[in-house]
């Protein structure tokens, strides 16, 4: 019991250099700063915040919804400032709430648009609250806001070490399915379209070349983390980041994703790495090393339980979310219950067709409706294949047409009722394996609940 103690105190109570959270911190806010204006450089707040007419909200966050034009590029225009004021720790608290909250509310607001690193990044943005990484090398010590320390509790920087750890150990368990390992896919068949790559394009057309990326793949994610937090093997193991993840952003387009984890995991690298950097910077910047020499105070919060008790509950809920899918009947790449927030990346390659059905009260007569009057390709796209969106939409539609009165060529006027039936008619393709029935064509799915139940209107993948 003793030496668990010991291991304990040395993980949380111990009290550590704070320079690894500083440059943290200034890699985080250039991150931000740098994929934000990327995003908005893109026309992306236009495509997914403006052009739409309805938006797929999360479960529980159906008030969400975007500002009019043009408070959307407001809010981007903060979001940007707060990475600035982040990186240079400036009313730094102030701004990892501000950070926090505006860029969870933009990916709260349709979730088409979901991607793991846009998880990933509110997450950490929700740690960096509660930590201090504005003690030392900041604006906010530089004009005397708040006082300088040297140390920190380990723990204040091993959440965000745990924090990674969760997303690669999670990455790699899900990747110990059947799809992955046995059939190689879906990288048998990506990798085939990536024979220009530079030296080992040709291997690409290869299937065991497929299978050598799967495999690696998998035993990269559960052992990276390892290598990490390992003296002896850290400098290898962020060697194999690198490379894994260059390779990764060079041959498909996943976005930021493989940059954020390389920048994120130099975390992990000791106190006088990190002090190097900040030696560096200091030499550009108004905060020189001189100011690093000072006597290290110690500070204790009064709401250190409150904290503790809320670090235990995120971190709890990290660990059991990616777990929820075996609550679920059914193949899990095929209903996609329990598969949102669980970590895993690039394992599935799917694509749908869908018509959905408006049926009039009489005579059960039956109208098809076009998506594309209220959906954007892209949201057509991703709800065609997800079951809570199809749901949704449903709903959205039924809705739109409740109470509506619709005249037919030949005079004949068909009045909708207060909650029109609503079908769909949806085939989706799993790994490019052909296409089969996804729902019960004859589910009124206007009558069904929205919610985290089974939804047994889908249909199993072996029929």
């Amino acid at each position: 019991m003793t030496g668990i103690n010991k291991w304990v105190n040395h993980l949380t109570k111990n009290h550590v250099s704070i320079f690894p959270l500083l440059v943290f911190r200034i890699i985080f806010g250039i991150m931000m700063f740098f994929s934000t204006l990327r995003f908005a450089l893109k026309g992306w707040i236009y495509d997914l915040y403006e052009v739409p007419s309805f938006f797929f909200t999360y479960y529980g966050f159906d008030w969400i919804s975007p500002l009019p034009s043009p408070y959307m590029y407001v809010v981007f225009s903060i979001l940007l400032i707060s990475c600035i004021f982040i990186t240079f720790g400036l009313f730094y608290k102030f701004n990892t709430i501000v950070f926090f909250s505006l860029f969870t509310y933009i990916e709260l607001i349709d979730k088409t648009n979901y991607l793991n690193h846009y998880y990933f990044i509110s997450l950490i943005s929700l740690l960096l609250i509660f930590l201090p990484a504005n003690r030392n090398f900041s604006l906010d010590t530089y004009f005397g806001i708040c006082k300088r320390k040297n140390t920190v509790s380990a723990w204040q920087i091993n959440i965000v070490k745990l924090q990674i750890g969760i997303v690669y150990f999670f990455a790699g368990i899900s990747k110990l399915n059947y799809h992955w390992l046995i059939e190689a896919q879906p990288l048998i068949n990506w990798l085939k379209h990536q024979s220009d790559f530079p030296i080992i394009g040709k291997l690409l057309l290869y299937d065991f070349t497929a299978y050598i990326f799967s495999w690696v793949g998998a035993i990269f994610d559960i052992l990276i983390f390892f290598l990490l937090i390992s003296r002896r093997w850290r400098v290898i193991g962020y060697c194999i980041a690198f490379v894994f993840h260059i390779m990764t952003a060079v041959m498909f387009p996943i976005g930021v994703f493989p940059y954020v984890m390389i920048a994120s995991t130099l975390i992990f690298f000791n106190d006088n790495f990190h002090k190097k950097i900040i030696d560096f910077i200091s030499k550009y910047s108004l905060l020189k090393k001189s100011q690093f020499n000072i006597e290290e105070q110690n500070y204790t919060s009064s709401n250190s339980n409150i904290l503790k008790v809320f670090l235990i509950g995120f971190f709890t809920v990290q660990f059991f979310l990616p777990m929820r899918f075996i609550l679920y009947p059914g193949k899990l790449f095929w209903t996609e219950q329990g598969y949102r927030f669980s970590w895993r990346v690039m394992l599935i390659e799917k694509a749908g067709y869908s018509q959905f059905y408006i049926h009039e009260p009489k005579m059960d007569r039956k109208m098809l409706i076009q998506n594309r009057d209220y959906l954007t390709p892209q949201q057509e796209k991703m709800m065609s294949t997800q079951p809570d969106m199809i749901l949704q939409y449903a709903h959205y539609l039924s809705d739109t047409f409740k109470d509506s009165t619709i005249i037919e060529s030949n005079g004949e006027i068909i009045k909708m009722g207060d909650n029109p039936k609503i079908t769909a008619d949806i085939t989706v393709s799993l790994f490019n394996k052909g296409s089969r029935k996804f729902i019960d064509p004859k589910q009124n799915l206007s009558e069904s609940k929205r919610g985290f139940t089974n939804k047994e209107w889908i249909l199993d993948y072996e029929n």
